[in-house]
Order: C-alpha cells, then structure tokens, then sequence
C-alpha cells in the first residue's frame, strides 16, 4: 500500500517537512530545539517493552505524531538524522515506531523550540488523541504523551486536499 501524503493540519503547524535523511541533511541545522515526526503505520507495531501493559502491548496502524528535543552535540540535524535512519537500535520509544516494516516518516525541525508546546498544538487538531500515555514523555511533569494520534479522516482529507506532498 502506498503511503498517504501529510495530514494538512501538520503542514499548517510547520512550514517545512523533510522525508529523508538527505533532506534533513540539506535543510537542518545544528541548532538545539525541538522537533515533530509524522509516522504512518500501514499496520500495527509492538510497543516497546516498558510500555507494554496486559491490556495494551501493540498500537495501531495511522498517522502518529510525536514531539521530542535535541540539546546534545549535533543538535536537530543529528536527531533527525537518527530518527530517520532504518538501521538503528531501538534506543528511544519512538524508534519503535521509525523502524516499523513500511513505516514512512516526515520530520519538521523547530530550532529554539519546546517539545512541550508542540505535542499541545498538535493534541488541538481536531481529533487527536493520546493513544499511549507515558510514549516518550518520561521525563515530562505536564504532558500526558508525546505521541498523539490523528485520525485517519485527517489523513484522508489530506491525500483528497491540494499540496499534499511532504515538504
């Protein structure tokens, strides 16, 4: 199955998506700050083990959103640059998701940002839930997730909309 193109509501949140490691090569900087990765799951992917619960140790196939920093050496380059490779060990919860077979990942780099602030703008489009409390939010006090979900007539609208292609 071909993968959807990115959900409008994402692009409104940030103007600039890369869906490569080349991209985010070309169009990062070094910069500390936040970021958001789009994940489109074409089926459902095992939670990693520390969030697995008897009544949930699996998430389902969408648009996931997740909202993470970079402080250390290298800054969003490196961080993006990592979270977009295929070939890497499952170090942070969100890898899990990034490695996923058919997994197609967007990444938007917000230099001097707050992972905080982005994971609410993007838990107020319209739909979104928080479909694993906890997912890469470990050191957060305020946050319920980093991860949110879009629903998939977000998705769709994006696919039937104008400018869907990632950025």
């Amino acid at each position: 199955m071909r993968p959807p193109l990115l959900p409008s509501g994402l692009r409104a949140l940030c103007s600039h998506w890369h869906d490569g490691p080349e991209a985010v090569e070309a169009g990062v900087g070094p910069d500390a700050g936040a970021y958001l990765l789009a994940v489109w799951l074409p089926e459902t992917v095992p939670l990693p083990p520390a969030l697995c619960q008897p009544e949930r140790d699996h998430i389902a196939g969408g648009w996931l959103v997740y909202a993470g920093s970079a402080r250390g050496p290298g800054g969003l380059r490196a961080r993006l640059r990592r979270h977009m490779r295929r070939d890497k060990g499952c170090r942070w919860h969100v890898d899990w998701l990034t490695t996923a077979p058919g997994a197609r990942v967007w990444a938007a780099a917000v230099p001097a940002g707050d992972e905080c602030a982005l994971a609410c703008a993007v838990r107020g489009l319209p739909g979104a839930t928080t479909p694993v409390p906890g997912f890469g939010s470990s050191d957060c006090r305020t946050c319920p997730s980093h991860l949110i979900r879009l629903p998939e007539d977000v998705a769709l609208a994006a696919r039937d909309g104008p400018g869907g292609s990632p950025l």
